[in-house]
């Protein structure tokens, strides 16, 4: 095939990294209808069909997959040589893409990114609200944004953000039809307002008080896979919720919520940027690893330890 092809390969290849013709088009700097074209111009000259696409996927077919197998290698040489020469600039470029939960986004992590981009304007970062738990790489991202230090063994952690801590609360209407609990154990006769990973894994409700830490599966009367539901449902009086401070102390200042059990909260976690600990990334990444890295540095950090895993 002629060298002038090298755009069709390119938007092809750039297609089955990000498994999204839009996220490909960011990739490449051009219109999502513009990598369209390429790819049916490729296709064409193949007379083969590479990619399967819905309204909700995109997908290779197994002639687009061996293609990908192949060129893939070579693409991520020539990038690494390209990336190589970031080091002769004064600044770093390029685009991030991260892929974070909602929560940690407003309470960790959104301040950084924006403080980064603001030192460095030639950087582009694309954040993905998600609480479910993706593999980045597979997914296309650069990086990622959980709570704990259990990341896995072929990644790389970093704290990012302040310490954070978590509390439960429940509305003043509910408390008045039900005496607060005293102890974690109380809460079995309580209605509970639960957090379940999109695992589908329930999140955990975690207690300390002069020793060990307590674990309560709370007997939820509603479930939810978002923490800002839970606040919601909380306010509303539908029972005690188990959440980030940071959520509810405005409005437990407002009269709103009253926090549960405070002599039983647990010591404060953090949330983790965790990226593929290999060494070819990119000078933008590294840059943004760095700052964040400083960032943490400059966190005055409480003398008990982080929890070294929640429950996700």
């Amino acid at each position: 095939m002629p060298a002038h092809n090298f755009p069709e390969l390119a938007a092809f290849v750039a297609i089955a990294r990000r498994r999204s013709f839009r996220r490909a088009a960011v990739e490449l700097g051009v219109s999502p209808s513009a990598v369209s074209h390429s790819l049916r111009q490729l296709e064409d000259r193949l007379s083969l069909k590479l990619v399967n696409r819905t309204t909700r996927s995109v997908a290779l077919t197994e002639a687009g997959q061996r293609l990908f197998e192949s060129l893939g290698p070579a693409f991520d040489g020539i990038d690494a040589a390209i990336e190589d020469l970031n080091q002769f600039r004064d600044a770093p470029r390029g685009t991030l893409r991260i892929n974070a939960p909602r929560q940690a986004m407003r309470l960790a992590v959104g301040e950084v990114i924006a403080d980064f981009v603001r030192l460095h304007p030639g950087m582009r970062i694309e954040v993905a609200g998600s609480d479910q738990l993706d593999d980045v790489v597979a997914a296309g991202f650069d990086a990622g944004v959980r709570h704990g230090e259990l990341i896995a063994e072929d990644m790389i952690a970093t704290p990012i953000g302040p310490w954070l801590g978590y509390a439960a609360y429940a509305a003043p209407g509910y408390l008045a039809e039900n005496p607060p609990p005293l102890h974690p154990a109380d809460l079995k006769g309580h209605s509970c307002v639960a957090y379940r990973f999109p695992s589908g894994k329930p999140f955990l409700w975690r207690f300390r008080r002069d020793g060990a830490p307590i674990e309560v599966e709370p007997a939820a009367t509603l479930t939810f896979d978002d923490m800002d539901l839970v606040l919601d449902a909380t306010l509303a009086g539908a029972g005690v919720g188990y959440m980030f401070e940071a959520q509810g102390r405005a409005h437990v200042a407002a009269g709103r919520l009253v926090e549960i059990l405070p002599d039983w909260r647990t010591g404060p976690i953090r949330f983790f940027l965790y990226y593929p600990g290999r060494a070819n990334l990119s000078f933008g990444m590294r840059a943004f690893i760095d700052f964040v890295k400083r960032r943490s540095r400059a966190i005055d950090e409480p003398a008990s330890p982080p929890q070294a895993v929640l429950n996700a």
